[in-house]
C-alpha cells in the first residue's frame, strides 16, 4: 500500500481523517509550480521524473535519498528545498519537512510560492495558527492566488471554523472557477459537519472537471461509502488507477468503512450525518 495509492489517507482519524483530506487535497495544489523548476545555482538537482503526489512509496524513498543529497550540498537552492520538503511531507516527515521550509524561507523571504510551501509545512506540522499567518503573508489583494485562498481554507476546516473555511473556497472559486481541487476541499469541509449529501454534491461537480485527478475520485469514493453505498463506492475508487493501486484503494476503503464505532460519529444511525465530533 503506497502514500500515492491512497489520496485521501494522510494524517489519522476524522480531524486526522477527513480534516486531513483537506490538507492533502487544498495543500498540495498550492503553489507546487516550483517542483519541475529542478534547477539553480551551480549544482543541478535531481530531476523528479513524475508529481511527487502520485510516486509510489519506493519512487519517494528513492526521491527522498536523491533530492536530499542535492539539498545536502546546497540547502540555499529554492527549488530543491521545495521539493525535498514536499517529499518529506509525503513521507510522514512533517518535523522534518518544516526545518527545511524554514531554511528556504530564510533565503527567500518574499517569494510568495516558498510562503506558500512554508505555510503548507507548518499546517502539516500542526502549527496551525503560525500557518494562516504565513498564508496571508503570501497572499497580495491586488494579484489573489486562488491556491492560497484553498490554502488557509484548509487550515481554517482544520481549526473547526468550516464557515470561515467556506467562503475562502468560494473566493478562490471567484479566482478560478470550476476548479476541482477547491471543488474538492469545499465538499470534504461539509464532511467534517457531517453534511455528506452537499459533500457528494460538490465533490461529482468537481469530477466531472477535466482537471480533475484521482485523489478527488477517492474522496468522492470516501464519501459515497460513508453513505452506505459499498459498490458504488468501489466502483469509484477503481476507476484510473492501476490495478495495484485500485485493490490498495478498495482494501484501505472497506477497512475504513468498516470501522462503524469511529464513523458512527460522522453519519448517523439513520443515515444522516451527526453534527460535528472531531476529536
Amino acid at each position: 500500500m503506497t502514500a500515492s495509492s491512497l489520496p485521501f489517507l494522510r494524517f489519522g482519524l476524522l480531524r486526522g481523517m477527513a480534516g486531513t483530506l483537506l490538507m492533502s487535497l487544498a495543500l498540495a495544489s498550492c503553489a507546487t509550480q516550483g517542483q519541475d523548476r529542478m534547477t539553480t545555482g551551480s549544482i543541478a538537482a535531481p530531476r523528479l521524473t513524475k508529481p511527487v503526489e502520485s510516486m509510489t512509496a519506493p519512487e519517494l524513498s528513492e526521491a527522498e535519498r536523491s533530492v536530499g543529497a542535492a539539498y545536502d550540498r546546497n540547502p540555499k537552492d529554492r527549488a530543491t528545498g521545495l521539493n525535498y520538503a514536499t517529499i518529506l511531507r509525503m513521507n510522514g516527515k512533517n518535523e522534518q519537512a518544516l526545518a527545511v521550509m524554514q531554511q528556504v524561507v530564510i533565503a527567500n523571504p518574499s517569494d510568495r510560492e516558498v510562503l506558500a510551501a512554508y505555510g503548507k509545512a507548518q499546517a502539516a506540522a500542526g502549527q496551525l495558527e503560525q500557518a494562516l499567518a504565513t498564508i496571508a503573508r503570501a497572499q497580495t489583494p491586488d494579484r489573489p492566488d486562488w491556491r492560497l485562498y484553498s490554502a488557509e481554507g484548509a487550515v481554517l476546516d482544520q481549526l473547526g471554523r468550516s464557515d470561515e473555511a467556506r467562503r475562502k473556497y468560494r473566493m478562490a472559486l471567484d479566482v478560478q472557477p470550476n476548479e476541482p481541487s477547491v471543488l474538492s476541499n469545499l465538499g470534504m469541509s461539509y464532511v467534517l459537519s457531517g453534511d455528506l449529501r452537499a459533500a457528494e454534491t460538490y465533490l461529482r461537480t468537481a469530477i466531472q472537471q477535466p482537471a480533475a485527478d484521482s485523489r478527488v475520485r477517492q474522496n468522492l469514493a470516501l464519501v459515497v461509502g460513508l453513505q452506505g453505498r459499498f459498490a458504488e463506492a468501489e466502483e469509484i475508487a477503481r476507476k484510473e488507477l492501476t490495478p495495484s493501486q485500485a485493490e490498495a484503494n478498495v482494501t484501505y476503503l472497506r477497512g475504513m468503512l468498516s470501522q462503524q464505532n469511529a464513523w458512527a460519529r460522522l453519519a448517523g444511525k439513520d443515515g444522516k450525518a451527526a453534527k460535528r465530533q472531531i476529536d
